[in-house]
């Protein structure tokens, strides 16, 4: 009797891993905000990257997208800015998250507070 072995195939979205909000700050600038945000993700080339990241109201509403255009293969983690983010009057916080390139939107969401800024 032959025993025949099949391999279990995992797909890369499976094994991949969502990007990670390592730190995320937020600014007043007139009447607008920016927010500096620091991702790290094992980005490995063009085929799977951090794609982006928003800025969300507390209803789960955009209030700002800032779309990365390249991979950070070698520098990990990095930051990058989004500037001119108009916020509602009395929004005391927001929810920043994270998108790569093959699985989407990550389930993480990392408040940040607007008071004192």
């Amino acid at each position: 009797m032959f025993r025949y072995l099949i391999p279990f195939l995992i797909p890369a979205t499976l094994a991949a891993e969502a990007p990670v909000i390592e730190n995320a700050t937020a600014e007043r600038t007139g009447d607008t905000w920016r927010f500096d945000v620091t991702i790290s993700h094992p980005d490995t080339g063009w085929d799977h990257y951090a794609d982006g990241w928003e800025v969300l109201d507390a209803n789960g509403n955009s209030l700002g997208l800032r779309t990365l255009f390249h991979p950070h293969v070698e520098e990990q983690p990095f930051t990058r800015s989004l500037t001119g983010v108009e916020i509602p009057d009395g929004t005391t916080s927001v929810f920043i998250r994270a998108r790569c390139s093959v699985d989407g939107w990550s389930d993480e969401r990392v408040e940040v507070s607007l008071t004192g800024s």
